[in-house]
């Protein structure tokens, strides 16, 4: 792998899912086989968001740096970015949104899943945690996601299961193990460092001068 398949500025050994919907040619099967196993625990698996390019990463960064989209604290209100400096406005944009080069969507081995079968037709999908508490619409599929991980029942993990003090808990996001292991092990912070100086992000020099805080506690995230 290189540094554009490490960052998402590739889409080589990508495998269209659906229309508009990639994931990596090493997952498409196993994605299937999940969607398969959760049909025959009643639940009508589907995909959110797979792959994810670094454009894309970053359009949205850039949105919620701007104050075109609202960032947002760990209860779901909107912060105030006025009132926070530049490395604190850093930090809350990374609780929910990965600092693009670093997302894991960018390998195509990251998925975001929801279920159909507990919502209606028009339902709004937010992928917040309210939906994934215990009295949330996704409470069913959450237990489901839970049981079978633990179990070995799938060869998806969810990296972002609990609260290590960086990124917030997503338990809507699933990580093709064997193969997301090698884009997570070959992804070093003098690669990124690289990418990001040459990129149109706001909050670059706060970026880069934090970037040891940022890529040990955002980026190299544990099992």
């Amino acid at each position: 792998m290189n540094i554009e398949q490490l960052t998402g500025q590739s889409e080589t050994r990508l495998q269209e899912l659906f229309p508009g919907h990639f994931l990596h040619e090493q997952v498409i099967e196993p994605y299937r086989m999940l969607v398969e196993l959760a049909a025959k625990a009643g639940l009508d698996l589907r995909l959110a968001s797979g792959f994810r390019s670094f454009d894309q990463q970053l359009a949205i960064w850039n949105a919620k740096a701007s104050g075109a989209r609202p960032v947002l604290d760990d209860h779901g209100k909107t912060l105030v970015m006025d009132d926070l400096s530049d490395i604190d406005k850093v930090r809350s944009i990374l609780r929910w949104s990965a600092l693009p080069g670093a997302s894991r969507h960018h390998w195509g081995t990251d998925i975001d899943v929801w279920d159909a079968g507990a919502v209606n037709e028009d339902y709004q999908l937010q992928l917040v945690s309210e939906e994934y508490a215990p009295d949330g619409v996704f409470q069913g599929l959450n237990q489901w996601l839970r049981e079978v991980t633990a179990s070995g029942g799938s060869s998806f993990y969810r990296p972002y299961e609990i609260d290590r003090g960086g990124i917030a808990p997503e338990p809507w996001h699933l990580s093709y193990r064997s193969v997301a292991e090698g884009f997570e092990g070959a992804l070093d912070q003098l690669q990124l460092r690289k990418v990001l100086e040459n990129t149109d992000i706001l909050f670059k020099q706060t970026i880069l001068d934090n970037l040891d805080e940022i890529y040990h506690g955002y980026v190299r995230i544990g099992h």
